[in-house]
């Protein structure tokens, strides 16, 4: 099995609804997004896939987010935009967005950090 992983970053505001305690006030993060993909062969090239691609499909992912308030954007309009649930947004926006690779691939890891401590991972089952 072979693993690729991209690390960026975005700043963005949030407030968690119901919380009962001071996340639940208007406050912001740079958050830290890895993303980690697996595959069980290379391509002709030797690639599991572009490291090149994978960073332009998450910028286009954290383009949408980056200096927004996220309680304002779908789907954290509805969705609580806790890290746990914005790491399987990205989950599912990567995985949507990785569809014609040379060789089969999945998503198996994202985390995010909301800071150098703190961290959430999504990981599909």
């Amino acid at each position: 099995m072979f693993e690729v992983s991209v690390e960026q970053t975005f700043a963005a505001g949030h407030a968690l609804r119901n919380y009962r305690g001071k996340c639940e006030n208007v406050h912001g993060h740079n958050f830290r997004v890895r993303v980690t993909i697996e595959g069980e062969r290379l391509d002709e090239t030797g690639l599991l896939v572009d490291f090149l691609e994978v960073k332009a499909l998450m910028h286009s992912i954290i383009e949408r987010l980056d200096h927004q308030f996220l309680n304002e954007i779908t789907p954290f309009d509805v969705k609580n935009p806790s890290a746990e649930n914005i790491a399987q947004y990205f989950y599912v926006e990567m995985t949507q967005g990785l569809t014609t690779t040379p060789v089969p691939v999945r998503v198996r890891e994202v985390k995010i950090w909301e800071t150098d401590i703190q961290s959430a991972s999504y990981l599909p089952k």
